[in-house]
């Protein structure tokens, strides 16, 4: 999460409950929760009947991509809600002007069915590995649902299991990654989602740039120097 900023419950933390260590390996990853969200969150247009409510977002640093640079991340969609009060999840690729270059994918609980897209919401832009998303059926237990792990409200509640998304830079620039989660008609029965494993060409969103080798000689010698001049 270096670099990364927000709004409403967004952070990092290690796996618990029934949220495990992503494919990835790291032992923290994001998360977004509904959780003590703040309002106005959710996505304009996107839902259909019924209103947003509480949410969170996590927007990475802004990161350069190259044309064709591969785009990846893994995401876990984890909600305590179902039925008509279906809440959802997302992840959104932006430009340096915070304008939607994709939407990524869409997560929302289903009566039955695939959680990604979920009903009234749009298809994934990326490519998403397994494709199919059924959700792992029961009262999911995590703590980023706060007092409502291990609860659930009608069919629809359980969580994705973690998922790969994949999707191709078309054109060279600066970009921005948002991942996102609202309540959707009321704020009882929180969802969540967590994510890690951001990389973009192969290198992870939000790692220092490293100086490079021949730059960090020449600054130990210019302390070398400082020092020397000193002692004169």
């Amino acid at each position: 999460m270096t670099g990364w900023t927000g709004q409403g419950n967004y952070g990092s933390t290690a796996g618990d409950g029934d949220i495990t260590t992503s494919p990835f390996g790291s032992a923290q990853f994001g998360y977004v929760s509904t959780d003590n969200g703040v309002s106005g969150l959710g996505l304009p247009g996107v839902g259909g009947s019924g209103t947003p409510e509480l949410g969170s977002v996590a927007l990475s640093p802004v990161f350069a991509a190259n044309t064709g640079d591969s785009l990846e991340f893994f995401f876990n969609y984890v909600t305590s809600d179902g039925a008509e009060y279906s809440d959802y999840a997302w992840a959104r690729l932006l430009d340096s002007a915070m304008n939607q270059v994709a939407l990524l994918f869409t997560a929302r609980t289903t009566n039955g069915g695939n959680t990604v897209p979920g009903f009234s919401m749009p298809n994934p832009e990326a490519t998403l590995s397994p494709g199919s998303t059924p959700i792992v059926g029961g009262n999911p237990d995590w703590s980023i649902l706060g007092s409502d792990s291990g609860s659930c409200f009608a069919t629809g509640c359980g969580y994705t299991g973690w998922i790969k998304a994949s999707y191709t830079i078309a054109n060279a620039g600066n970009y921005y990654l948002q991942m996102g989660v609202v309540n959707w008609n009321d704020n009882s029965f929180d969802s969540a989602m967590a994510f890690d494993g951001a990389t973009v060409g192969g290198n992870v969103i939000g790692t220092p740039v490293p100086i490079p080798a021949p730059l960090t000689l020449m600054g130990l010698g210019l302390v070398a120097l400082g020092f020397a001049r000193k002692r004169k």
